[in-house]
């Protein structure tokens, strides 16, 4: 209550501050202001030739408006160390003190800002646009191409804000398929039962049943944190043929350009009773919705799952797999094609999704005394060069210049020193602010697909075969979200309040019938909570995303 009180104040101080700028009580404030900002805006206009990293000396500070988040020393590591020797670039972090909310008003208010802020896309980056406070990039795409190479016209578009102007720099955005939901399934059990088919949910069902019958203290299929979702969206994807598990995380589902209650949605509601039957029969976690991520990691790593549904199982299937394969070589896991419905298409199941915005975004301030050379250096730092050393340290090491394909061509010590290769790259992880993760992926498939089958990453096997082929695009459904103070906000926190509790009843109810009367009540009571109107809401917003992909 403290921290919303003191939030509050700060929020009320920098409005205050504002307001003051323009009274016209304070003459010499207002022309030092403008005085101010004509430099910045001096400054920000892109200079005739493109800034060459190297040339001259490049200091910025950086802020990561994240409560976790503690920006490691610059220069200490091999690879920021490589990067601030060679290419004379420095960053002085300022750090969140873990209370990133507060720290975020606070320099607001004080208008001190960082040059550079490491944050989530959406309002906090519009209250910094809103403000003035944020330098337009678009006048440097064209002469630093790797952005406007590696994420694409349509990806640039939905950063824009309402203004039409590029702020927002982002991480680890992509322009083709990634992500590892799907299902895992334990080697020695399935052919200790002789490798059925599992194709359909009626062969899913009929193996889970094997299992339990044969094997006692084995979960049949384990489906991670049941609520957050994780194997129960998996599972609902098997039900509908173009189907989104990211109608779920917006509770709705599109139909006709609109979108449609999740409730009435006859994939969830069979997604629901399927679920249901499996948690009923004890085919399922029975502590589905209250296990820990180690509790589900125990089982993984020790062999005591069939089959493992997930957003990511790969997290633990992969050192389950070493573990397993370790003790017997005919042991361990693999990834099967997605589950589905049988008359559907199997190829156009999708239990993940991916979308090419990535992660988070960088945006530089107002502050900032040479932004083109802060761009520059983000830019670089997103090319094949830039990421090479941010992922895999200077080169020389580890990797030593590019194939023909453009790919880096790794050392032998890359495999020699894995030890070594994985600790520094652990070191080097906080620095990862503008992650290119087609290159990354395409780099690390490559070079594993070329190794010998014994030698290769488990992992990027699984997602080379299977997963980054299943996984759709939902980048037209993010950035819904209302406001949360707003009437729609509200009702928005009182939806997700009552999906969560809705799904763990229908999955725990006493019939499949019951199941469908918890939908139907739950239908009700989103409605008379203003359901429709959030959904117009929400309509809205995703069919802007439309046209801004299609450059509308």
């Amino acid at each position: 209550m403290k921290k919303l009180l003191l939030n509050s104040v700060v929020v009320m101080l920098a409005a205050a501050t504002a307001l003051s700028g323009c009274s016209t009580g304070n003459d010499s404030n207002k022309k030092e202001n403008y005085a101010a900002n004509a430099k910045t805006e001096e400054s920000a206009a892109p200079s005739e030739g493109p800034f060459v990293l190297g040339s001259k000396p490049v200091e910025f500070s950086f802020y990561g408006n994240y409560d976790w988040y503690t920006m490691p020393p610059w220069g200490n590591d091999l690879a920021t160390g490589w990067i601030k020797d060679h290419l004379k670039v420095n960053v002085t972090p300022v750090q969140s003190g873990g209370d990133a909310a507060t720290k975020y008003n606070m320099m607001i208010a004080s208008n001190e800002l960082p040059d550079v802020m490491w944050m989530e896309r959406g309002p906090d980056v519009e209250k910094l646009r809103e403000a003035d406070m944020l330098v337009p990039l678009d006048g440097y795409l064209e002469k630093y191409p790797n952005l406007k190479k590696w994420l694409g016209e349509a990806g640039i578009n939905m950063l824009r804000s309402e203004d039409g102007k590029l702020y927002q720099f982002p991480n680890w955005y992509t322009s083709q398929p990634n992500g590892n939901a799907g299902y895992v399934i334990n080697k020695k059990i399935y052919t200790e039962l002789g490798s059925p088919a599992l194709e359909t949910t009626y062969d899913l069902y009929s193996y889970l049943k094997q299992v339990k019958e044969k094997y006692e203290n084995v979960v049949p299929i384990e489906v991670g944190l049941g609520a957050q979702g994780d194997g129960l969206d998996v599972l609902y994807s098997a039900f509908g043929e173009d189907y989104q598990v990211k109608y779920l995380g917006i509770r709705g589902v599109p139909k006709d350009n609109v979108l449609t209650s999740i409730f009435t949605d006859p994939v969830f509601r069979e997604s629901m009773q399927y679920s249901n039957k499996l948690f009923r029969e004890k085919l399922m976690t029975q502590d589905v919705m209250s296990q820990t991520a180690d509790q589900v990691k125990e089982k993984v790593l020790n062999g005591r799952v069939a089959v493992f549904a997930a957003a990511s199982p790969t997290k633990y299937g992969d050192p389950g797999n070493a573990v397993l394969k370790k003790e017997d070589p005919e042991a361990g896991y693999f990834m099967i094609w997605p589950i589905h419905k049988a008359g559907l298409d199997k190829n156009k199941i999708w239990p993940g999704t991916f979308n090419q915005l990535g992660w988070n975004v960088s945006v530089i301030t107002k502050a900032a005394k040479d932004p083109e050379a802060i761009f520059a250096f983000l830019d670089w730092f997103t090319g094949p060069e830039g990421q090479s050393v941010g992922m895999w340290g200077p080169p020389g090491l580890y990797w030593d210049g590019f194939d023909a394909d453009g790919a880096p061509k790794f050392t032998e010590k890359y495999t020699s020193d894995s030890e070594g290769r994985d600790k520094l790259m652990a070191t080097i992880t906080d620095f990862q602010w503008a992650g290119n993760t087609v290159f990354v992926d395409k780099s690390k498939a490559k070079f594993e697909m070329s190794l010998p089958e014994d030698k290769r990453s488990w992992a990027t096997e699984q997602q080379t075969k299977i997963t980054w082929k299943t996984q759709s695009d939902a980048t037209a459904f993010i950035n819904l979200d209302p406001q949360p103070d707003s009437e729609e906000g509200i009702v928005w926190k009182q939806l997700d309040d009552l999906f969560k509790e809705v799904r763990a009843k229908a999955l725990m109810a006493k019939s499949e019938a019951d199941v469908l009367s918890i939908l139907d009540k739950a239908e009700a009571d989103a409605q008379a909570m203003g359901y429709s109107k959030l959904q117009a809401f929400m309509t809205e917003k995703w069919q802007e995303n439309v046209k801004k992909m299609k450059g509308n």
